[in-house]
């Protein structure tokens, strides 16, 4: 279980606390739990993920979970590295109009309506499958009721996925990937001050600031003074 929490952007630090709600399973030697904090990077993910996610599978982990921080309207990268992407959603509070909101619907490949005990789930499940074709499944996770149906449907999922979707993933992995780097870049900050005071504009900078990356040996800093 990679669990991932946001970093704040003020401190910088992350509480990291998912592994206490998982107390139960710390001592299980057949179960790691790993809490990651986001350092900035954007997608709802760990830039540090797809590396964990290679690393445990090289270790003969056969099943591993990403819980990413949340959603909101840009936190989807998850659907860029895990073979089955669930997107779990509570009834009521207008869950499925935030989530189509969101594009969180066009990225899930299966849907679980948890606490489908309370009132108004019936009523979510409809707006949901109003919304997308894709499955959706019902959950009360505290008691297990439909924990099997579940694994089931991320089984029969997995085994219908094909070289186009891994492609596909891998390719917004890479674009994700990427972006980090490009923000984290020691010379964004001097183009971004020549953009603002009209030395470049905008998409000038852009083109120098990937210069950097298709020509070894040359910084976004020289790039822009020169």
């Amino acid at each position: 279980m990679l669990a991932v929490d946001p970093s704040s952007p003020y401190s910088g630090g992350a509480l990291l606390g998912d592994r206490i709600r998982m107390a139960a399973h710390t001592g299980d030697p057949g179960v790691l739990i790993r809490s990651l904090a986001t350092r900035g990077h954007l997608g709802g993910l760990a830039a540090a993920v797809p590396a964990a996610v290679r690393l445990l599978t090289a270790l003969s982990f056969d099943l591993i979970l990403v819980e990413t921080v949340g959603v909101g309207q840009s936190e989807i990268e998850v659907a860029a590295v895990a073979d089955t992407a669930v997107v779990v959603l509570t009834p009521g509070a207008g869950d499925a109009v935030q989530a189509a909101k969101a594009g969180l619907l066009e990225v899930a490949d299966l849907l679980v309506v948890n606490k489908a005990d309370r009132d108004g789930a019936a009523r979510t499940v409809r707006e949901l499958r109003v919304e997308t074709g894709v499955r959706v499944l019902t959950l009360v996770a505290s008691e297990g009721t439909g924990l099997p149906e579940l694994v089931e449907a991320i089984d029969d999922h997995h085994r219908a996925d094909g070289a186009e979707r891994r492609a596909s993933r891998a390719h917004a992995q890479i674009l994700s990937l990427a972006h980090t780097r490009l923000r984290a870049d020691p010379g964004l900050a001097a183009l971004a001050a020549a953009v603002a005071a009209g030395r470049h504009d905008a998409y000038t900078a852009a083109d120098l600031l990937l210069r950097r990356y298709r020509e070894p040996g040359g910084t976004a800093e020289e790039q822009e003074s020169s």
